[in-house]
């Protein structure tokens, strides 16, 4: 993995090199047989090693002149991998005509590519040409100036590295390639709901039918099987015309509940009569087995006027329902001595006691949780 620029040669290249690349990572040596009939050379032209390649990728920068500030170059990378060492002897300057020095450059046409940067490392080598000289071993600091003014020449010819007028300068390049995260426009949320529910209510492909309250419905067994497996969807129908009487839910929960059923959200409710409607769905959803819509239902609840008025109806719908989170509301809204003493005088209370024996210890329980909370802040005050 060398590149010989032999006495004599002049401005050009020997005709053999030859590199390795492994994965992300390349070496190049490059040999100067000859360093004193090279400084000999036009002092503005510079000496090419062969091409060599480095992962796949390419590395060209527009090289600063030999003394000037080192160059900031934009990484950019082409489908040629093809790289070479120019090697100046004299400097480009006054200012720099006692250094010598080297840079990366590529020949070929590039695109820029920001995802890809390099890391360059010269070195000049021991008299084997093998291991680099730790005091002449350079990195430009900001990864991306591939050019370097590597050494005085009268420390280089003072040196031992310069052996039978030839040294040998090791270039390490590695290749970082950063993880492209690509931008992609998410689409808007899927509207498969309005879909379902233009098949509803199209009636298309509609395979079994319903009588609610002398109203019939038609709907797709299969939508219903996969929806409410347990048991809405495996209801057996008399042969046609005959439909499937449903004597358990009204006509407007049905309608409601088949609306969910289609379109998993919350069905078109007037406002005025939501509550009820709540109440009844939460019923209807525990009976076939819709269980998001029976949280739905008791979320609706437990955020909507909850007073002295409703309360007995939704403590008993939550004991016998299961709805903890709404069956807790309900004891915050009893939850004093004065508005239990209150609630106790009515008929409501002898009606929830009669359908729900055990919710007078939780009322009891609660009320006295309160006033211990109470005792405690006003001895602590």
């Amino acid at each position: 993995m060398a590149t010989t620029l032999a006495s004599g040669a002049g401005d050009g290249p020997a005709p053999s090199s030859a590199s390795t690349a492994v994965t992300t990572r390349a070496s190049h040596v490059l040999k100067i047989d000859g360093y004193s009939s090279t400084l000999s050379a036009n002092r503005y032209r510079s000496l090419s090693s062969f091409p060599f390649n480095a992962g796949g990728h390419t590395l060209v920068e527009k090289p600063s002149l030999v003394g000037r500030p080192k160059s900031t170059i934009v990484p950019r990378f082409s489908t040629s991998d093809t790289w070479h060492i120019n090697y100046r002897r004299l400097g480009s300057s006054d200012s720099s005509r006692d250094c010598i020095s080297f840079y990366l450059v590529l020949e070929d046409q590039v695109v820029e590519d920001d995802t890809v940067t390099a890391q360059i490392t010269f070195s000049l080598l021991d008299q084997d040409r093998k291991k680099p000289v730790p005091a002449h071993t350079h990195i430009p600091p900001d990864r991306s100036a591939s050019h370097l003014i590597f050494i005085l020449r009268k420390d280089l010819e003072e040196s031992e590295h310069l052996k039978d007028d030839c040294f040998a300068i090791g270039v390490d390049v590695v290749i970082v390639t950063k993880d492209e995260v690509s931008s992609v426009k998410v689409p808007p949320p899927s509207d498969m709901h309005r879909h379902y529910g233009d098949l509803l209510s199209s009636k298309l492909g509609t395979d079994v039918e319903f009588v609610v309250g002398g109203e019939t419905f038609t709907a797709h067994r299969l939508v219903l099987a996969a929806r409410s497996p347990s048991s809405l969807g495996q209801r057996k129908s008399a042969p046609p015309p005959n439909a499937i009487p449903i004597n358990d839910t009204d006509a407007q929960v049905f309608r409601a509940m088949l609306s969910f059923i289609y379109t998993d959200t919350w069905p078109e409710i007037d406002k005025e009569n939501e509550a009820a409607m709540a109440q009844h769905l939460l019923i209807a959803a525990e009976r076939y087995g819709l269980d998001r819509l029976k949280l739905m239902c008791e979320d609706r609840l437990c955020n909507g006027i909850i007073d002295m008025g409703s309360v007995t109806t939704n403590l008993v719908l939550a004991e016998n329902h299961y709805c903890h989170s709404l069956k807790k509301a309900c004891l915050e809204l009893l939850g004093s001595w004065t508005t239990l003493a209150e609630f106790m005088a009515t008929d409501d209370f002898r009606y929830l006691t009669k359908s729900c024996p055990g919710i007078l210890n939780d009322l009891i329980c609660i009320v006295a949780a309160r006033e211990r909370e109470r005792t405690i802040f006003f001895l602590g005050e």
